[in-house]
């Protein structure tokens, strides 16, 4: 299994010049672009802490250009927002180069600073929904439209209007507009209403009493309810604002909260984490704790917080925590309960795999004669030590696998292999080994591939362990059948049961061990690896059971229609 610890590592390393700064903002910069899932909540916000802290040592020209790097993988809708808040040639560089679905731009754009929207307008490569909701937030070109009953030239930018008509420059507003209104004793307008406008005002000057008017009806009308009329800027009411799911923290040696991310930290910092405090003398980290939270309604609930301890670097202090408050998982998304004595299991074999391997390790060091010459004898045993030993570690591998996929712990991974190929290129193999004792395999396929959903390598071992199995017991003299066929959506194989299995009333569970000869059924006997088999069958959505004198797997089938072009044949379509 394949785990991505490239941004522990990273944060590993201390940044102690100006040239290790800029290399591992640029790192933190490709591993938080690149938005993978599943990684360790209280990792990614010390990243989160790194990157800003490298920021600030950092100047804005920059940083900048390391966004606009080419090879810079950027689809993490989180670091756009947070470079969006730096300085404006960073914001603008990040903007620019974001690679965003459609939904990751509704959900950003509305928590964008006001003066980072404008630099989306210089993008033409936006989806069209995308430039539909700047347009309805009113985020628009360099200039803005002329009123509609100005005429013809209804999109000129705003400047040019202002040259046409010099009466009434921008930014500049008439006296009479504001000495007017206090001696005219007009009633104000209703809500919702607009000011009657003069056929002889400017657009600016009509934009000038609208406000003062807003301005009057608001002092005369003072109310704790959002009632009062507002300005046509394209805002929607009624749009409720989108749920808090999480936010990043940190605290101090007391576990008080001194920092979080900005939208959140005016209702916590200051506040003190139990789950923090609590935990005063030992530092442990803080790993999925439930914290019940009372404040403000954005974040009051149900929290869950994963967080690591921080020390100085001169004295090892303890300075505090950083982490993440996250929501709980609902209960129908939960994974499901594990099964206590797969837990035990697994939990004894890595006990017994610890002294194994060090007798392992002592006879390799004895054969090779690592600390001296070695008498021939001695070297002789100890090769024969650590292959036992190889093959209890194989053993164990073994017990830990059906453990985990008797459990669900383990999920094989999906791919596509020639079912069919696989299972007539081993009864070849095997063959040689039965040809001694007279016996032999008899395979019958369907003309075709039959394609599975399995990895090669998964489906070549299943295979192995199947056939080997068959051998390993195959008596003398014995044809052993492979049937091989298509059943709509699966693939049938049909295999004879050997004479010494076929009298176990329980094939699952026959103890038989295997003899001396080159290939058999493993250290626990036919049963065992036949259990072991059929656990992997059913990891795939198929069977293995037995039908009289037949062993009988059934796989998924890939159809030309479900299955996914190889990525041979996806260039060959594509060139």
């Amino acid at each position: 299994m394949h785990f991505d610890d490239r941004l522990a590592t990273v944060l590993r390393h201390r940044a102690a010049g100006e040239r290790a700064a800029r290399t591992q903002f640029r790192q933190l910069l490709d591993l938080l672009g690149s938005r993978r899932h599943g990684r360790d909540e209280s990792l990614l916000a010390a990243a989160w802490l790194r990157l800003a802290a490298l920021g600030e040592s950092l100047p804005a020209v920059e940083r900048a250009q390391m966004i606009r790097e080419p090879g810079l993988r950027f689809r993490n809708p989180e670091l756009a927002l947070h470079l969006a808040e730096d300085e404006p040639e960073v914001a603008a560089a990040a903007l620019g180069v974001a690679h965003l679905g459609v939904d990751d731009w509704d959900a950003l754009i509305p928590r964008l600073p006001i003066r980072a929207r404008g630099f989306l307008r210089l993008r033409r490569d936006l989806p069209v929904p995308t430039q539909e909701l700047l347009e309805r937030l009113g985020v628009r070109d360099r200039g803005l439209p002329r009123p509609q009953h100005m005429g013809d030239a209804a999109h000129e930018p705003l400047d040019l209007v202002v040259e046409a008509e010099p009466a009434a420059p921008f930014g500049r507003i008439p006296a009479n507009d504001v000495a007017d209104d206090a001696a005219t004793a007009q009633p104000a307008p209703a809500p919702g209403d607009a000011p009657a406008v003069a056929a002889d005002d400017s657009e600016i000057g009509a934009l000038v009493k609208r406000i003062e008017a807003f301005r009057r009806h608001r002092a005369a009308h003072p109310s704790p309810e959002h009632d009062d009329p507002r300005l046509p800027l394209g805002e929607r009411r009624d749009a409720a604002p989108r749920p808090l799911a999480g936010f990043a923290f940190t605290t101090d040696a007391e576990g008080r909260i001194d920092w979080a991310d900005a939208p959140v930290a005016p209702m916590v910092v200051g506040a003190l984490l139990a789950a923090a405090s609590s935990r005063s003398g030992r530092h442990q980290p803080i790993v999925a704790a439930p914290v019940p939270w009372q404040g403000a309604p954005a974040v009051s609930g149900d929290w869950v917080v994963d967080a690591a301890p921080r020390f100085s670097d001169p004295g090892g202090r303890f300075l505090g925590y950083a982490g993440r408050f996250r929501r709980p998982a609902p209960p129908e998304a939960a994974a499901p309960a594990r099964d206590p004595a797969a837990d035990r299991m697994r939990q004894l074999l890595h006990e017994l795999k610890t002294p194994v391997n060090a007798i392992q390790g002592f006879a390799e060091v004895i054969q090779q004669q690592l600390f001296g010459p070695t008498p021939h004898e001695y070297r002789a045993l100890a090769a024969a030590i650590a292959g036992d030993a190889a093959r209890i570690l194989a053993g164990f591998d073994e017990l830990d696998r059906l453990a985990k996929l008797e459990s669900g712990a383990l999920q094989l991974e999906p791919g596509q292999a020639d079912w069919a190929q696989i299972v007539t290129a081993l009864a070849r193999q095997l063959d040689d080994v039965l040809s001694p004792r007279g016996a032999r395999f008899d395979v019958a396929t369907a003309p075709g591939p039959l394609r599975v959903p399995l990895d090669a390598h998964d489906a070549e071992a299943l295979g192995w362990r199947l056939l080997a199995t068959l051998t390993g017991a195959a008596g003398p003299g014995e044809v052993l059948s492979l049937d091989l066929a298509p059943e709509d959506d699966s693939v049938r194989l049909a295999a004879t049961v050997p004479a010494s299995l076929a009298q176990a009333d329980d094939l699952f569970a026959a103890d038989g061990r295997a003899g001396g000869g080159a290939v058999s059924a493993g250290m626990f006997g036919a049963g065992f690896a036949l259990r072991l088999a059929r656990a992997e069958v059913a990891a795939t959505g198929g069977t293995l059971v037995r039908d009289g004198d037949l062993l009988v797997v059934t796989l998924p089938r890939l159809t030309e229609a479900r299955r996914d072009p190889s990525p041979v044949e996806a260039d060959a379509a594509h060139g």
